[in-house]
């Protein structure tokens, strides 16, 4: 019997009545990380250490975890075991592989990025029968530059605006991606300062054993010289800074007219996501025998992959199936 899947905001596996990364309520999910979606107030929950702890920073409350370290073997069941692995994109993010005596092996990665992080255990690549991948960058044209020269555009941008006299803003998430940046721009060694939220997991981030260079504090009166992390459309701490440029950290940054659609200055490709040749390198080293695609160009990666031979379709999405005529 294969693997029922499903896909209503999370996905759902009926045959063993867990939920992974599901975004409402229900009695009990896999969490694959702390970011708001995927995560809910579930009263069960399945996740890393790292992310039980990053959820409860921000999602409080009280809640039955089962908190497993990478690699390890747990029954869920008598028929089934989770083994989490490590998915690259932030602190404590996590793939789920689950084995079951009569379905076999499913992979379930969430959020994931296959290039080293600044900020993330690297990401695995077990085996599995199933996959359950998420493709935000599913198109050919999301290939990402080499991290380091990103970077260091980032770092460019960052000396010329004070060299200036203006104040260079970083507008990146406040959890994942700004301790990231954080760390990447030690070489530097730029004076920083935080948003308050960014300040506050960066703390947590700390206190799970994260190093990083040294940071302050948000203070508009003691603004000169720094470089200021701060979530996108932040609009409160942005207008407290009279002289600026902004710079938005993301994968989307490839999109034509980025600047304009993202009202910024600059825009620098720096992604936590898997890019489109990551994804079809995670799914040549898994080597599944089937493919479920979801979020971003689900529907459109899950194509590329039936032209390479692949049986792979998306969830929740309608699917153009390819069919080849002889004569």
């Amino acid at each position: 019997m294969a693997w029922d899947v499903h896909y209503r905001k999370g996905v759902w596996l009926p045959q063993i009545g867990w939920w992974l990364d599901a975004q409402a309520r229900t009695p009990r999910s896999f969490v694959s990380h702390a970011h708001a979606d995927h995560m809910a107030r579930h009263p069960e929950v399945l996740c890393t250490a790292a992310t039980a702890r990053l959820m409860q920073a921000r999602l409080p409350g009280r809640r039955a975890e089962t908190v497993l370290p990478f690699g390890r073997a747990h029954a869920l069941d008598f028929t089934t075991t989770a083994t989490l692995h490590p998915a690259g994109h932030m602190l404590g993010s996590s793939q789920i592989q689950l084995d079951h005596a009569e379905h076999g092996s499913l992979l379930y990665t969430g959020d994931f990025k296959l290039r080293p992080s600044h900020a993330a255990e690297p990401c695995a690549t077990p085996r599995a029968d199933v996959l359950v991948m998420e493709t935000t960058f599913g198109l050919p044209r999301y290939v990402f530059p080499p991290e380091a020269e990103t970077i260091a555009r980032i770092i460019t941008f960052c000396q010329e605006t004070l060299a200036a006299g203006a104040t260079p803003v970083l507008l990146c998430y406040s959890l994942g991606k700004s301790q990231e940046v954080l760390r990447a721009l030690a070489p530097a060694q730029l004076p920083v300062m935080l948003h308050a939220e960014t300040l506050r997991l960066t703390q947590v981030c700390q206190r799970l054993g994260m190093t990083f260079p040294a940071f302050r504090e948000f203070d508009a009166q003691a603004l000169a010289g720094h470089v200021v992390l701060c979530p996108p459309f932040a609009n409160g701490l942005l207008n407290r800074i009279p002289s600026r440029r902004t710079a938005a950290l993301t994968g989307w940054a490839l999109d034509p007219g980025a600047l304009y659609r993202l009202r910024c200055d600059a825009a620098f490709p720096l992604s936590d996501h898997a890019g489109f040749d990551d994804l079809l390198t995670f799914v040549e080293r898994v080597q599944p025998r089937r493919i479920l695609t979801l979020h971003g160009f689900a529907r459109e990666f899950a194509q590329t992959l039936r032209t390479r031979g692949w049986d792979a379709i998306a969830i929740g999405q309608g699917n153009q199936l390819e069919f080849k005529l002889s004569g």
